[in-house]
């Protein structure tokens, strides 16, 4: 074990994504802000620019703004693992929402994992993209046996790929014993979510759309009868036909209702420094990625390049330094793969997570202005899908429509913008995935 904090650090340690290296940020000269626009859309990750993309192949002059480098945020900071992201199961939104509603949004789900896969292929987008399934690990005898009953449960016609993996064969998905068996689920996915970003960014680029980095929106003001939306940005007025906020994990007081809505949960990863051809490939002999039953979640997979483990998971509230972050991680890590507790950590980032209290997305329109937000942790599909549904509904196409978008986006009395509530729900949770339950 290295003797002190500093020695989990390579030589080269960078406090920033691992994804950067191959894709850095890319923010042009800024260009003279247009006066006038059909579409403006607030922040630059995944939804912002595959609504962008409808509107702009769709005639409509679009501008994309963002108060960082375009993509800065959680679009290249995830962990790139592809999964359908519905939360709440079957019965738990039919009893909420009825059974035709509850079906419909999975279906959305089951949709979303399928379509960036044929979304990728058709636009020629280099990331890395791979089906490689994911193996979903039960940390304790009572979890094995809810996935087991899980699989043997699935709602007909949302039926998924789960193939049962117990204790004794485990070592054929993961080189460790922490888990007591797990499912694989073999149509989930993984991405360079870097590289991925950025082609998407270049597709948007190439389609004429303006997009414009450090460029900060301060208010939207709505214009009387029906003429649109004056935007101040730190780089002057904007006048837009329609406004689009796309800012996940990253909504502010700009939009006080969106803001009473979404909260943001902090996700912290680490890359191991390069371990050569053959040691982190025995870790994950088939390359799955991985994710495991405990609510206060840790999720992990191979570098693109096999030569890695990537390391996240949910190990602070709000802490921002990754040197503080890291040690936390590289002890989960260690506790699962022991193997590793003398690997150092070559980078070491985190990004903020958009969460719901129905733990749903919603897409949709408020007071005129359209927004998609609220992935709760499973955004590189569902934003890529729900930002291009937005984009066809501000065009006034069928193919936009989706039964997320009637549901009802609800606040909690007391939620302004501070989720004072996390800290005890950590706690609790926490608490609870030490005893196994």
């Amino acid at each position: 074990m290295p003797k002190s904090t500093d020695d989990l650090f390579s030589h080269d340690f960078k406090d920033r994504p691992f994804w950067w290296d191959r894709s850095p940020l890319d923010n042009p000269d800024p260009a003279p802000l247009p006066k006038n626009v059909d579409v403006l859309i607030i922040g630059s990750g995944y939804t912002g620019l595959c609504a962008a993309l409808q509107t702009a192949r769709g005639g409509k002059s679009t501008l994309v703004i963002d108060a960082n480098e375009p993509g800065w945020g959680c679009s290249s900071r995830n962990g790139g693992q592809i999964s359908t992201g519905i939360k709440p199961d079957f019965d738990a939104l039919a009893k909420d929402h009825g059974s035709h509603t509850a079906f419909e949004a999975h279906r959305e789900g089951l949709r979303a994992i399928s379509s960036i896969g044929d979304f990728i292929q058709e636009e020629g987008i280099d990331c890395d993209y791979r089906v490689c399934g994911r193996f979903y690990g039960a940390h304790s005898p009572r979890h094995f046996e809810k996935l087991k009953r899980k699989i043997n449960a699935q709602q007909k016609g949302l039926e998924v790929d789960a193939q049962l993996v117990q204790r004794e064969d485990q070592r054929e998905e993961i080189s460790s014993d922490f888990y007591h068996g797990g499912i694989v689920q073999t149509q989930f996915a993984s991405v360079d979510p870097a590289a991925y970003h950025r082609g998407v960014l270049g597709k948007v680029r190439e389609a004429g759309v303006i997009v414009e980095g450090f460029t900060e929106a301060l208010g939207v003001l709505k214009r009387s009868k029906g003429a649109g939306f004056d935007i101040q940005t730190s780089r002057g007025a904007v006048h837009a036909a329609e406004v689009v906020v796309a800012t996940n994990g990253y909504t502010s007081r700009l939009t006080p209702w969106l803001h009473r809505r979404v909260f943001s949960i902090g996700s912290y990863m680490i890359a191991t420094e390069d371990l050569g051809d053959d040691v982190a490939r025995s870790l994950i002999p088939r390359d799955r990625m991985v994710v495991d039953s405990r609510r206060i979640v840790v999720y992990f997979r191979l570098s693109p390049d096999g030569r890695r483990i990537i390391f996240g998971g949910r190990v602070s509230l709000n802490e921002t330094d990754p040197r503080i972050s890291a040690p936390r991680l590289h002890r989960h890590m260690t506790a699962i793969f022991p193997q590793l507790r003398t690997a150092k950590i070559s980078h070491s980032w985190m990004g903020f997570v958009g969460w719901t209290f129905q733990h749903m997305p919603h897409i949709g329109r408020h007071d005129g202005i359209w927004y998609s937000m609220g992935y709760c942790g499973s955004g590189v599909a569902l934003s890529t899908y729900f930002g291009t549904r937005l984009g066809q509904q501000i065009m006034g196409q069928e193919a936009g429509r989706t039964v997320l978008s009637d549901l009802p986006f609800r606040t909690r009395p007391g939620y302004y913008g501070n989720p004072w509530f996390l800290s005890a729900s950590v706690g609790w949770y926490g608490f609870l995935d030490r005893l196994g339950i």
